[in-house]
């Protein structure tokens, strides 16, 4: 299959999308590039954004439409350690693609919260998290969530890359981005509407490339 199949195809779904074909594909091309140099992505949003950064992880962390077996090697050292439980390993275990959503860790997240700052929340994990070559997705239907938006500069500060979906005029986030996904619609809803086909395409044209 060619690269691109499932980027050519969203658009043919979606022609609304059109106006960001261009930061699509650059999304794409940055976390295939970070997954192929061995780096990671982190994701964050609020709210509904919150819900889709962690189906965003549960895509790329297992098997999306297409099987990702253990390799033969890996599968070796698991039923070197225990015959049947490496076994049962190898056969069950899917490869993944480092991803890590920023807001499932309400331990660390409620006690930054109440002892620092929860507008610094996320900037604190990619902080903690970020390494220079990393992916941070930020995700805001207004493209200005503070917490987003201060993930943001620290990832730039530590040297990752940084991918924007957003909606409206793309907010403060849109200036501290290097690939801005700015969806053709106001209301909020209707952003979140235009999300998940992005990231779902997104998703699929990595496990095609990796898988």
């Amino acid at each position: 299959m060619k690269e691109y199949k499932y980027l050519e195809e969203l658009f043919d779904r979606y022609p609304k999308l059109e106006p960001v074909r261009e930061p699509v594909y650059k999304a794409y091309e940055m976390m295939r590039d970070c997954f192929a140099e061995g780096h990671k992505l982190l994701v964050a949003g609020n709210g509904g954004s919150a819900a889709d950064s962690e189906h965003i992880v549960g895509e790329l962390m297992k098997g999306f439409v297409k099987p990702r077996p253990v390799p033969e090697e890996a599968a070796g050292r698991m039923t070197e350690i225990d015959a049947d439980c490496g076994a049962e390993l190898a056969a069950k275990l899917q490869g993944g693609l480092p991803a890590i959503a920023l807001t499932g860790h309400p331990g660390l997240s409620t006690a930054f919260l109440n002892d620092v700052d929860g507008s610094c929340v996320f900037a604190q994990q990619v902080y903690g998290y970020g390494r220079k070559g990393d992916v941070f997705l930020g995700i805001s239907t207004s493209g200005g969530s503070a917490n987003i938006y201060k993930a943001c500069v620290v990832a730039r500060s530590l040297g990752m890359r940084v991918i924007e979906l957003s909606g409206r005029d793309g907010g403060r986030i849109r200036d501290v981005s290097d690939a801005a996904i700015i969806v053709p619609e106001m209301e909020t809803f209707k952003i979140q509407e235009l999300h998940l086909p992005i990231y779902h395409a997104l998703c699929l044209e990595l496990e095609e490339y990796f898988f």
